[in-house]
């Protein structure tokens, strides 16, 4: 099957790996980022809008520091962090120059995607930059991360991006071709071209999740590719350590692993519900409520709830689980879990005899709620 016929993008982030740019022996691999920039520039002058999600920056300080591996000091780590930013972001902006490209440095924890102001103004600050002809550069901010406001992995930092910026396609270059049958190394391995949907039998071929500089592997890029198909946004992995490929994906050239997005694109704000926040508590439905709302598109009602499990409060986003506990939606409550204790199993009737007021007939609206 062909990759992906339609090369109608506008505009795409491009997610670098730490891999490709960086080792705790050399420091950066300027080399390499010379090549990426030039590939990147060509996109660019082919009237294409590019925002990048750059790792590298721990591996980078790592030189400076004279450390051979990366630690499990936090401390060092995130020292690490903060010595290689500076030099990252200059070895962008000076060879970005020789293409007279300008960058700018974003820096995110998870905390600024969750809350919903700090989202909106991450979101203006990108189209800004973009509207002026200037490359955002984003990455963790690992020197004040600690692990609750962690992505975890820049990949799962670019899926949120591809969101964050509504990316007409989010590219992952990667060390490896894209994904294969089996390990690369061993006879028969093949590099498969086209992904329908990501099923567990297909993240079983991505292994094991291991690097010497990076935190993520195979398995984490397809966590965040199978995000930003949900999305409705496709994604490619292939090599960032071949030059032209960029190009040449974006001419229509089969090249790596492309997967196909969902036919629905979610909205921005709804893909912020899905995955840019996290989730306080969660609360049980009965059949009649997941049908309502997985099939019918209905609002929740109180009437559809059976329990109520962790302490959440008017305004928080929780999980909607059927009866198997799976999780089938997500979405804002109008009432808090102690209130729903009292409202569970009720009609919207009852709602105000009970708690002696009523913010709303919906326990979550349509509206701030997303299948999943």
């Amino acid at each position: 099957m062909k990759q992906n016929t339609d090369r109608k993008i506008k505009r795409i982030v491009i997610k670098i790996g730490s891999n490709i740019l960086a080792s705790a022996e050399h420091g950066l691999n300027t080399r390499r980022l010379r090549a990426l920039t030039k590939d990147i520039s060509e996109v660019i002058d082919a009237g294409h809008e590019v925002v990048i999600v750059s790792s590298g920056a721990v591996a980078a300080g790592l030189k400076k520091l004279n450390l051979k591996k990366k630690p499990e000091d936090i401390q060092l780590k995130q020292a690490a962090a903060a010595i290689g930013q500076s030099s990252l972001m200059w070895a962008y902006e000076q060879n970005f120059a020789r293409f007279d490209k300008k960058v700018a440095q974003l820096l995110l924890t998870r905390n600024d995607i969750a809350n919903r102001l700090r989202y909106i103004n991450a979101k203006n600050t990108l189209f800004t930059l973009m509207s002026y002809g200037v490359i955002p550069l984003i990455n963790e901010n690992d020197p004040v991360a600690v692990d609750e406001i962690k992505f975890g992995d820049n990949d799962m930092l670019a899926a949120l991006t591809a969101g964050l910026v509504e990316a007409d396609m989010l590219i992952m270059l990667s060390d490896v071709e894209g994904l294969y049958t089996k390990d690369p190394g061993k006879k028969g391995s093949k590099i498969i071209k086209h992904i329908d949907k990501i099923t567990s039998r297909v993240e079983k071929m991505a292994g094991e999740k291991n690097s010497a500089v990076g935190t993520g592997g195979m398995y984490s890029k397809l966590l965040a590719a199978k995000q930003a198909n949900d999305q409705g946004i496709p994604v490619i992995i292939m090599s960032g350590k071949k030059s032209s490929l960029l190009s040449r994906f974006i001419k229509g050239k089969d090249v790596g692993t492309y997967f196909e997005p969902k036919k629905k694109r979610l909205s921005s704000k709804k893909g912020w519900i899905a995955y840019g926040v996290r989730a306080k508590g969660s609360i049980r439905l009965d059949n009649g409520a997941v049908k309502a709302l997985t099939e019918m598109g209905r609002s929740l009602l109180p009437s559809g709830i059976s329990k109520v499990e962790g302490n959440f409060e008017v305004g928080d986003y929780i999980k909607c689980l059927n009866a198997d506990g799976k999780n089938i939606a997500k979405g804002l409550t109008n009432y808090s879990s102690k209130d729903l204790e009292k409202i569970k199993g009720k009609k919207t009737s009852e709602i105000e005899k009970i708690l002696g007021y009523k913010y709303s007939d919906e326990v979550i609206h349509r509206d701030n709620l997303v299948v999943v």
